[in-house]
């Protein structure tokens, strides 16, 4: 292969464990972000259990200090009671006792049924408090492994990165110019090979990386000279495979 499209290629090849070694390292970074964010849901979820449950026993609390005052008062009304001087008397005290006695039984079930209400979302707010303790754990567990895989990883990175410098002081300017320019947006693949369909000519022609038609012209010429060719469509920089590699596909 000619010696510039050569020197192109073991760019690209170091470009490719770049972009790839990049990849690995947000996806170890990611785990992290991750997982902190499943522990944030459920310390927002504890909190607002937590709060539900407060509010809960505030208002049975305050249902019970109700139903202790009505009772005080009926205790009142039955005093009064024994002291009625007349029948009329007599039934319109005993009248309202019913009255707080019914009242009563109605805020005792209220009460109750708030009491019932706020031990749910307790048990409900322990054991979210019990999936913290596991997810804070997992959280420890993945920043830990994930620390030693960012070291390796960021060690493998600075070595690449300098094996690309070596690559990249063998491409003419020009050419690595344009190759700078292509990589970022295949993710380093910034090269295509010609792949030649056809058992004889006329052969067609398509490039490897967007798989479209591309003129005959771009083949013949890498054939025969050290040139840089880009796709029609796609951009990348072609290259034919070394003699020996690339026969006409089926």
């Amino acid at each position: 292969m000619a010696k510039m499209l050569a020197a192109l290629l073991n760019l690209q090849s170091v470009e490719r464990q770049i972009a790839a070694v990049r990849e690995r390292l947000t996806g170890r970074k990611n785990a992290v972000v991750s997982q902190q964010a499943r522990l944030d849901k459920f310390k927002a979820d504890w909190k607002a259990s937590h709060e539900k449950y407060l509010n809960r026993r505030k208002d049975s609390d305050r249902l019970a200090l109700d139903l202790k005052a009505k009772e005080e008062q009926v205790g009142k009304l039955r005093t009064s009671l024994n002291s009625a001087k007349t029948n009329k008397e007599y039934a319109a005290i005993l009248t309202q006792i019913n009255t707080f006695k019914a009242d009563n039984a109605k805020v005792e079930d209220a009460a109750l049924r708030m009491i019932q209400d706020a031990e749910t979302v307790g048990a409900e707010a322990d054991a979210i408090q019990q999936q913290i303790a596991g997810e804070q754990t997992r959280l420890e567990e993945i920043e830990k492994a994930s620390a030693q895989e960012i070291a390796r990883l960021t060690a493998m990175l600075e070595d690449l990165t300098a094996q690309r410098t070596e690559a990249a002081g063998l491409v003419p300017r020009d050419a690595l110019a344009i190759f700078d320019r292509i990589a970022p947006t295949f993710e380093g693949e910034a090269m295509a090979v010609i792949e030649i369909h056809g058992r004889k000519p006329p052969h067609e022609y398509i490039c490897g990386g967007c798989y479209m038609s591309l003129n005959a012209e771009h083949a013949n010429i890498l054939r025969s000279r050290d040139e840089l060719r880009t796709c029609d469509n796609c951009g990348r920089i072609l290259y034919l495979q070394p003699q020996g590699e690339g026969s006409p596909a089926q």
